[in-house]
């Protein structure tokens, strides 16, 4: 009976604890309601809208039927247009389109003959959900009737056995279609933001509830510095981590390299900064380690899953798209696949390292200000 009230005593402590956290009662609730109906929502398999280049080399009334037909199944949409095979290629390079639709200057001789697919998909092999996204367009049939054209002659007619294609896809920077040439180079990043973020967001606290911020305090350094001290350590960490997942990576998957190591490093370089200034800001605003690691899982689940690491960013709705643009994990997955996978260099990972940079400088530049070397 004496042990049964014990813990009922212990019990009501602890709600009452909780209670009085506002971080920790906000994530009983607010947690599940808000995951629930943020991913239910934003996570979608069924790839649409994937952004797609043509070049139209034929220029007939067929081909370029066969080009707004292929919009029209909304699994792609135009947003720009080649004159050649080599442009059409330099923007899947930059990132600028995952899918090129090639039609060549014998288009219509193809059509007639029946031995080979009249049309080339170009697709981007970095990015697996491309790949099973283009199964449905390559059986796209030439339409024409609806235009005014005669039916096609010898769509129904085989090739070796097997239906017949209107598209032959080629698959860029992976042709091998390996799962680990997609991931190793993301894991880069979730590693990073997994212990960065972590390290850091108890960095500050830690000095608090050890007092030894106490001692920081009769020293004559200035915030900034002591942020930059907290940060240049973890810098160096972070790098460690980078080459031996990339040597792991070689090692054991044969991870091609395409690009320049050192635009690799340097992209890493913004994105450590990034996630380390984001960890000191959780720092400042946790009273405890374990409200600083409640808000590093808090950041760490939605960059997870709606970064593209996890699901299909190009499968998610345009608001979903719109917060995903907002997390740094987003714009370094492509910073990294694209000079591992596609060899791309500095220009044209520029539209993503801008966001990293001002991301890391604005995370860094509240976290000062929020900064005050007194124990209270």
């Amino acid at each position: 009976m004496i042990a049964r009230r014990r813990i009922a005593a212990l019990v009501r402590k602890e709600f009452q604890h909780i209670r009085r956290d506002r971080l920790t009662s906000g994530m009983v609730g607010g947690l599940p309601l808000v995951m629930t109906i943020l991913f239910g929502f934003a996570i979608n398999q069924d790839v649409r809208h994937l952004p797609a280049g043509y070049a139209d080399l034929a220029n007939t009334q067929r081909s370029r039927a066969l080009v707004a037909d292929a919009r029209a199944t909304q699994v792609i949409d135009i947003v720009e247009r080649a004159a050649n095979a080599a442009e059409l290629e330099r923007l899947l390079v930059a990132g600028d389109i995952s899918v090129g639709i090639l039609v060549p200057r014998d288009f219509e001789r193809r059509i007639q003959d029946g031995d080979r697919p009249p049309a080339q998909l170009l697709a981007n092999g970095s990015d697996p959900v491309v790949l099973g996204a283009m199964r449905g367009l390559e059986r796209l049939p030439v339409r024409g009737a609806m235009r005014g054209l005669g039916p096609v002659p010898g769509l129904g007619a085989r090739l070796s056995g097997k239906p017949r294609q209107t598209f032959e896809t080629r698959v860029y920077f992976n042709p091998e279609r390996r799962t680990a040439f997609f991931i190793v180079p993301a894991l880069m990043g979730v590693i990073l933001t997994l212990t960065l973020v972590l390290f850091t967001s108890v960095a500050i606290v830690r000095e608090r509830e050890q007092g030894n911020l106490e001692l920081l305090i009769t020293t004559p350094i200035q915030t900034p510095e002591l942020m930059l001290g907290k940060l240049i350590p973890y810098m160096l960490i972070g790098f460690l981590q980078i080459t031996l997942i990339l040597g792991l990576g070689v090692l054991l998957f044969d991870l091609p390299m395409h690009g320049s190591l050192a635009d690799l490093y340097l992209c890493a370089g913004v994105y450590i900064f990034t996630v380390l200034a984001l960890g000191l800001l959780f720092s400042t605003v946790a009273r405890t380690q374990f409200q600083a690691f409640q808000m590093a899982f808090m950041s760490f689940l939605p960059q997870i899953l709606l970064s593209g690491f996890m699901f299909p960013f190009d499968g998610m709705p345009g608001w979903a798209r719109a917060i995903g643009e907002v997390i740094p994990l987003t714009h370094f997955l492509r910073t990294a696949r694209g000079v591992v996978l596609r060899g791309a260099g500095l220009p044209d990972l520029w539209k993503d390292l801008w966001p990293l940079a001002l991301f890391g400088c604005a995370a860094l530049l509240i976290a000062t200000l929020r900064f005050q070397k007194r124990l209270d």
